[in-house]
Order: structure tokens, then sequence, then C-alpha cells
């Protein structure tokens, strides 16, 4: 049964950058596509960005593109998003997750497993 655990949310200020991780364990890692989606208050959950099974690519919601980077490292089967040039409109719940479809999608419903989230907060 694969399991997600997101760290390194907090609060932070505009400007600054932050790395979110993403454990992954149940499963073999490099089986599974990883993207990060967030949701902020009253909004609908958004894709932020993906990487494919072998980090042979990424892409990028517009709204954060040039500044986030999705990483991942297979041999600690771990993702991570890279943050930086918050704003305060970055604050949200960022999650995790994994897709079977070993280059992923920026469709949440085409995503089998999901972390529980971490919140981060960008203050102006």
């Amino acid at each position: 049964q694969v399991q997600l655990s997101e760290s390194g949310g907090g609060l932070v200020q505009a400007g600054d950058s932050l790395r979110l991780s993403c454990g992954f364990s149940g499963q073999k890692f490099n089986s599974y596509a990883m993207a990060w989606f967030r949701q902020a208050p009253g909004k609908e959950r958004e894709f932020v960005g993906g990487i494919w099974w072998n980090g042979g690519s990424t892409y990028y919601g517009q709204a954060v593109k040039g500044r986030f980077t999705v990483l991942r490292d297979n041999a600690k089967n771990t993702a991570y998003l890279q943050m930086t040039s918050l704003k305060p409109e970055d604050t949200a719940v960022y999650y995790c997750a994994a897709s079977k479809f070993p280059e992923g999608s920026r469709r949440e419903d085409e995503y089998d497993h999901w972390g529980q989230g971490t919140q981060v907060t960008v203050s102006s």
C-alpha cells in the first residue's frame, strides 16, 4: 500500500524560498510519476507541477512556472518541490500525489495516491 508523507511547510515571507519533501513508501517509487497540487482556502485544488517516473521531464502550472521546481531522488524514494520567490498568493495546503501513468498528468483524477498535505503560508 502506497503511503505519501509531505514535510517542509511553514510560515515564510514574500520573496523567500522553501523546499517541500514527499516521502514515498509501500511500492516501487520509480514506477510512479509524482506531482504537487495545492489548495488555498475557498478555492479548488490546482496543479502545481509534476515529474515523470524517471525524472526525465517536468511540467508546471502557469502560476508557478519559472519559480518552482519539481525534483525526485529515486534512490531516496523522495520527491521535492523547490519554491522560490514566494508570493502571498502561494499560500495553500500543498499535497504530493503519485500516479501509475509513467508521465503523470495535470489531472487530479489520474493520481492514485495522495499525502495528507502540508501548510505553506507566505506573509507580505
